[in-house]
């Protein structure tokens, strides 16, 4: 069952690395971009809440107009124990509305796996913008949850992004 996660892993780092890369080699014609993250948020449960930390990093292949793929890496943490977190990869759709302007708000929603010693089917979903400082570089705000049977992992992004 182990050899499944690490495969799972390898190919998402894979994933994530082929995307990383074509957004910098695509920076003239802007049909991709990566992201870091850094992201304070709250762990809720039923009954209880706790305050989280999420860091990563990602990257979004464009397929046609503003419809993109992406896939990102982090690891997701509550305050209290941050040895007992989760990584995260996650493979997303996007949406990304008016492209080619200073803001650039986007949608966004997929699948991710949680893993540790364990592994946990997430859903998530987002709503944020990048901010084009220059042609290739700018500040990306993001709201993210990442949700499963009784939990919300919630997130509110500040990265740097890159294209």
């Amino acid at each position: 069952m182990r050899s499944i996660y690490r495969r799972l892993l390898g190919c998402g780092l894979l994933l994530l690395v082929l995307t990383a890369s074509a957004a910098l080699a695509a920076a003239q014609e802007h049909s991709a971009q990566g992201y870091v993250f850094f992201a304070p948020g709250v762990i809720t449960s039923p009954g209880s809440s706790s305050a989280s930390l999420h860091f990563g990093a990602g990257g979004e292949g464009f397929l046609h107009k503003g419809i993109a793929a992406g896939a990102e890496l982090g690891y997701m943490a509550p305050w209290s124990d941050f040895g007992g977190g989760l990584g995260i990869l996650s493979l997303d759709g996007q949406y990304h509305f008016a492209r080619g302007q200073r803001v650039v708000p986007f949608v966004t929603a997929g699948y991710s796996l949680g893993f540790h010693s364990g592994h946990v089917n997430l859903f998530n979903y987002g709503i944020g913008a990048n901010i084009w400082m220059k042609s290739n570089r700018g500040i990306r705000l993001e709201f993210r949850d990442h949700v499963d049977s009784s939990n919300h992992y919630i997130d509110f992004r500040i990265g740097y992004a890159f294209r």
